[in-house]
C-alpha cells in the first residue's frame, strides 16, 4: 500500500489555511539563500508557492556567493528582531567558505523552523521538541496517519545526516522504536536492513535498497531524491520492492510533500506560541 504524502500534506495545508484565516496578522516565513544552487532555487519556489497557498507571507533574502559573511549575519539579526517574522530558514547547502553552523546558530531558536540550531538539536535529544527538522517530523506524521505502530518495532535508518538521519532516529526512539542507524561505513548493509520492521533510506543513491534487502511486509520510507535525465528516483528499487512491502512511499509524492507541510506547520506553531506568550 502506498503511503501518500501528497494527500496528507494537502489535508494538513487545508487545516492550516483555516487557521491562518482567523489570524489578525499573517504569519511570515523568511528564507535566506546564499549563491545560486539550482536545486535550492527549485525548493525555494516550492516553499514560496506553499506559503502563498495557505496565506503565509514570504521573504526571500538572496545573496551572491561572494557576499561578505557579516552582511548575512546582519540580515539574520534583523529578521530575529522583526516581530512579524515567525520563521527563519537558511537554505542549504551554502558555499563551503561560509561557517554553516555559525550562521544557523545565529537564528533565534524560536524562529528556527528547520530545527537545526544547536539549542533545538539538544532539546530534541532530551525529548523536549521545540522545533523539529521538517522531514523527520513529516515521516512520523505519515506513519501516524496510516495507523502504523512505531512502538516496539525495529526501525533501521540508512543515513546519518543532521537534517534527516540523526533527528529521525531521536523521534523514532521517542515513539518507542528500537533504532539502528546505518551509514557509508556500515559493513554488510543488508544484514541490518533485512531485520527492519520500518526501513528508512535517506542517502541519495538510486536503487540502493533492493528487494532482497528487505523482509516481507516491512514498511519502507524512501527519503532519497535522485535527479537523473530530468526524472526523479528514490533510494529504493520501487518497482521490485512494492510487492514485498506492506507500505511504501513513492518518489515523488511521498516524503517530499510532507517536508513542505511540516515547514508550514512549524511557522504556524511558532506564530501561535508568540501570540500566547504576548497575551500573558
Amino acid at each position: 500500500m502506498l503511503l501518500d504524502g501528497k494527500v496528507l500534506s494537502n489535508k494538513i495545508k487545508d487545516e492550516l489555511t483555516k487557521k491562518v484565516k482567523n489570524f489578525l496578522v499573517k504569519p511570515c516565513l523568511a528564507v535566506i539563500q546564499i549563491g545560486n544552487d539550482e536545486a535550492s532555487n527549485v525548493y525555494i519556489k516550492s516553499k514560496e508557492k506553499a506559503c502563498n497557498e495557505i496565506g503565509i507571507n514570504f521573504i526571500h533574502a538572496k545573496f551572491e556567493e561572494d557576499v561578505d559573511e557579516q552582511e548575512v549575519i546582519n540580515k539574520i539579526i534583523e529578521l530575529n528582531n522583526d516581530k512579524y517574522v515567525n520563521g527563519i530558514l537558511l537554505q542549504l547547502p551554502i558555499p563551503k567558505h561560509f561557517n554553516q553552523q555559525k550562521l544557523l546558530n545565529l537564528i533565534d531558536k524560536n524562529k528556527d523552523v528547520d530545527g537545526l540550531t544547536d539549542i533545538n538539536v539538544g532539546l530534541l535529544f532530551k525529548g523536549n521538541n521545540n522545533l523539529v527538522p521538517c522531514t523527520p517530523l513529516g515521516i512520523i506524521k505519515l506513519l501516524q496517519e496510516y495507523n502504523i505502530e512505531i512502538s516496539g518495532k525495529h526501525a533501521v535508518v540508512v543515513g546519518k545526516s543532521n537534517l534527516v538521519g540523526k533527528p529521525l532516529a531521536m523521534l523514532l526512539l521517542q515513539n518507542g522504536a528500537t533504532v539502528t542507524i546505518c551509514h557509508s561505513k556500515t559493513v554488510n548493509l543488508k544484514k541490518y536492513t533485512e531485520q527492519a520492521d520500518i526501513l528508512i533510506s535517506a542517502v541519495g543513491k538510486k536503487g540502493l535498497i533492493t528487494e532482497d534487502m528487505i523482509k516481507d511486509n516491512s514498511i519502507i520510507i524512501d527519503v532519497g531524491i535522485n535527479r537523473i535525465d530530468g526524472k526523479l528516483y528514490g533510494d529504493v528499487d520501487f518497482d521490485n520492492v512494492i510487492d514485498k512491502a506492506s507500505y511504501i512511499t513513492p518518489v515523488p509524492g511521498g516524503v517530499g510533500p510532507m517536508t513542505v507541510a511540516m515547514l508550514l506547520n512549524n511557522v504556524i506553531k511558532n506564530y501561535e506560541n508568540n501570540v500566547e506568550k504576548n497575551s500573558r
